[in-house]
Formats: structure tokens, C-alpha cells, sequence
């Protein structure tokens, strides 16, 4: 049997299926990873390159130097016009008919909600979600994006307005990380795709399966590859559109 077979025969027999992603999903509808070569933090821009690119999204950088992060942020994580791609519709289409409990998502782009997904634990937040520093006053998506301020202030208290994004320097979500541990404890088969497993803490939830089945679908070598029941180094898209429902 070829492993799309073993892939297929998984899927029908499991109950309780959870997909771990990260960045790897999203770079089939066109969005940079972080660390491959052609990533986010191999893209060597002048006004950028005395910063390493982990501060430019840390929390140091937006409280010390906000319109450096700003101007980052604006250039490179917008989102807009961005559609999803083969494997954000077959997880939707697998979570509509029953067979898949939730996603566990280290993208902040939310394409799996644009793709029809609801059980979506964000673990680094999002984009398309901003609010007040100080009064913590919500704002849509697009207001960073389009605010003509290189500082983004809230209209009512003046403060500061922030991406909902866990930067680097913070704290993951705690609902969405609760949420995600019980979802990684209660299944039988854990899909994990996309992503290097080297960002911690998120990576370390996947190492909490203790499920029977674990299937692994990235293009590099992870540390999960040795534990897994399957394992493929492909397009995620074309590994999960095999799937038949």
C-alpha cells in the first residue's frame, strides 16, 4: 500500500483528528514563511538589516521603537487580498463532515477562518484583529494597515493600537493554549503540517500527542519525523487533497 493509501486508511478509521500547522500552510496562497531561504527573515532589507528579525517583532521593539516595528510590520505581514489555498479548504471541508475535531494554528494570518474553519486555536494571535494598549478598545483588521498615523492611536483614549499577535518577549494566548491541549490530549490522530517544530512553547504541544496515530507533512526534516506514523516531505496541499471524505 503506497502511504496515501496508509494516509486514507488513517483517516477512515480515526475519530478524533487534530491538525498542528504553521507557517508551511500558508506559503502555497503566497505568504512568506520565517526561516527558509526565500523567508521573511532571509529578506535582506537596508532599512532593516541592523535589526535581527526576531526583535523587529518582539515586544522590546514596539515599546522602544514603535515606528520601526510599525514600518515592519505594514511591509511585511499584510494579508490583504491573500486567498486560502488547497489545504486551508480540505481542513474546512474535514472539520464540516465530522472528521476533524480542530486546528492548532501558529499563523497569524487567518486563512483557515477564511477557508470556512471554526474550531481554530490561534497560539500566536492574529492580524486581522487590533486593540487599544490602554483601554484596550477593539479595531478591525485593516486599521494598522491603513491608519495614516505611523503610530497607530486609538480614537478614544489615545493610545496605542496593537496587533493582536503574541510577539516575541510575550506570553502565548492562554484560552487558545487550554483549548489546544485539550484537543492534542483527547485525540487519536494528530496531523501536523507546515511547520520545522522549532518555535517554542507552540511546538512543545505537539509533543504532548499520545495518540495512536501521528502524521507529519513538511518539506524539511522535523523532530517529529522519527515518532511518526507517516511522514511526508511534499506539498501540503497535494498530501491533504488526496484525502477522499
Amino acid at each position: 500500500m503506497s502511504d496515501y493509501g496508509k494516509l486514507q486508511a488513517i483517516i477512515d478509521e480515526s475519530e478524533h483528528i487534530v491538525f498542528f500547522g504553521g507557517a508551511g500552510v500558508s506559503t502555497e496562497s503566497g505568504i512568506p514563511d520565517f526561516r527558509s531561504k526565500d523567508g521573511l527573515y532571509n529578506q535582506h532589507d537596508v532599512q532593516f538589516e541592523r535589526y535581527s528579525p526576531e526583535y523587529l517583532l518582539s515586544i522590546n521593539c514596539l515599546e522602544d521603537e514603535p515606528n520601526v516595528f510599525y514600518e515592519f510590520y505594514r511591509q511585511k505581514l499584510n494579508v490583504e487580498g491573500i486567498e486560502p489555498n488547497g489545504a486551508h479548504k480540505k481542513l474546512a471541508e474535514m472539520e464540516k463532515k465530522g472528521k476533524l475535531d480542530g486546528i492548532i494554528t501558529q499563523n497569524i494570518d487567518g486563512l483557515h477562518q477564511k477557508a470556512g474553519s471554526v474550531n481554530v486555536q490561534e497560539v500566536h494571535g492574529s492580524t486581522l484583529r487590533n486593540y487599544c494598549k490602554r483601554c484596550h478598545k477593539k479595531y478591525p483588521g485593516d486599521y494598522i494597515f491603513t491608519s495614516e498615523d505611523k503610530i497607530p492611536k486609538c480614537k478614544i483614549c489615545g493610545g496605542m493600537i496593537r496587533p493582536d499577535v503574541t510577539l516575541y518577549g510575550e506570553s502565548l494566548p492562554e484560552d487558545a493554549w487550554m483549548n489546544s491541549v485539550k484537543l492534542i490530549a483527547n485525540a487519536d490522530c494528530l496531523i501536523i503540517g507546515g511547520t520545522s517544530l522549532v518555535v517554542n512553547p507552540a511546538a512543545s504541544l505537539a509533543m504532548r500527542f499520545r495518540g495512536k496515530n501521528l502524521i507529519v507533512i513538511n518539506r524539511d526534516v522535523t523532530p517529529a519525523d522519527r515518532m511518526a506514523t507517516l511522514v511526508f516531505h511534499e506539498s501540503i496541499s497535494k498530501v491533504l487533497e488526496s484525502i477522499k471524505l
